[in-house]
C-alpha cells in the first residue's frame, strides 16, 4: 500500500496509488488531502508508505480516522512516511493511533526541509480501546527531521504497553492521552514565547534551535484535540493564516 505526490507551484501531481491506499484532495482556499490509506487499519505485515514533495506549496493533510493498529503474534504492521519540502508550508494533523491488544506497530517518519519551509505535525497517541490499557506488546519509532540533508533531531524509541502503564502508575498521572507536535516557524523564538505566554510550557528547541518540540496529555481525547487546535490556531496566526477546519471535528 504507498501513495507518493507532489505539489509545485501549489500544482497537485499524483505520482503513485497502489490501492487500498487512497485519498481525497480538495482544493479549496488552500490545498487539503484527507488520507485514507489504510482500509480498516494496520494488520501484522502490512507495509503503508507515504511519500510527498513540496515545492514552493501550501498543503494541509490529515488523516481520515484513526489509525487503528491489529493485534499480531510475530509480525509487525510498517508505516512510513517520507516528505521534502523546498519553499513550502506543511501543516500535518493526524488522528490517534490506536494499539489493539497484542498488536506490534513500527513507523519511520522523516522530514526533509530547507531554510525557507516551515511546518506543523502532530501525532496522537492513545491508551487503546475503550476496554483496553495499553496492552499493546510493542511500538517502535524512528522520527528524524533534516535541514537541507543535515540532521537537526532525532528521535529512535521502543516502548511496550506494560513499560507505559508502569510510567504512567510511578507518575500517579490520570492522563493517558499524548499529543505530540514539531513545529518550525519563521520565527522559532517569538513563537515559543508565545506557546509559553498561552500557558503551553512543555515546549522547547531541538539541539540548532531549528524545530520547536512539546508534549500535551489529557484523559479526555476532546480536551486534547481542543488543546492541539489551539496550538494549530496561533501557528496559523503566526503565518497570517486565518483557523483551517478540517471537517470532521
Amino acid at each position: 500500500m504507498s501513495i507518493k505526490f507532489s505539489f509545485t507551484n501549489d500544482r497537485f501531481s499524483l505520482d503513485k496509488l497502489c490501492l487500498p491506499s487512497r485519498h481525497y484532495y480538495f482544493k479549496m482556499c488552500e490545498n487539503y488531502i484527507k488520507l485514507l490509506n489504510i482500509g480498516e487499519g494496520i494488520f501484522p505485515k502490512d507495509r503503508v508508505k507515504t511519500a510527498f514533495t513540496l515545492s514552493n506549496s501550501n498543503l494541509i493533510i490529515t488523516t481520515e480516522s484513526a489509525t487503528k493498529i491489529y493485534p499480531s503474534k510475530k509480525e509487525y504492521g510498517i508505516n512510513s512516511i517520507n516528505i521534502d519540502l523546498k519553499n513550502s508550508n506543511l501543516e500535518f494533523i493526524n488522528d490517534e493511533l490506536i494499539l489493539y491488544k497484542d498488536s506490534k506497530y513500527i513507523q519511520t517518519f522523516r522530514l526533509n526541509f530547507d531554510e525557507e519551509s516551515t511546518f506543523f505535525y502532530t501525532d496522537i497517541l492513545t491508551d487503546g480501546r475503550s476496554f483496553e490499557n495499553f496492552d499493546f506488546s510493542s511500538m517502535l519509532i524512528k522520527n528524524s527531521f533534516y535541514e537541507n540533508k543535515k540532521l537537526e533531531y532525532l528521535e529512535k524509541f521502543e516502548v511496550t504497553g506494560d513499560s507505559l502503564k508502569n510510567y504512567i502508575k510511578r507518575k500517579s498521572s490520570q492522563n493517558q492521552i499524548f499529543a505530540k507536535m514539531y513545529i518550525k516557524t519563521k520565527n522559532n523564538d517569538e513563537f515559543l514565547n508565545l506557546l509559553h505566554s498561552n500557558e503551553f510550557e512543555s515546549f522547547t528547541y531541538s539541539c540548532e534551535k531549528r524545530i520547536i518540540i512539546g508534549v500535551i496529555s489529557s484523559n479526555s481525547m476532546y480536551e486534547l484535540k481542543n488543546s492541539m487546535f489551539s496550538i494549530w490556531e496561533l501557528y496559523r496566526k503566526n503565518l497570517n493564516k486565518k483557523a483551517f477546519v478540517l471537517g470532521k471535528q
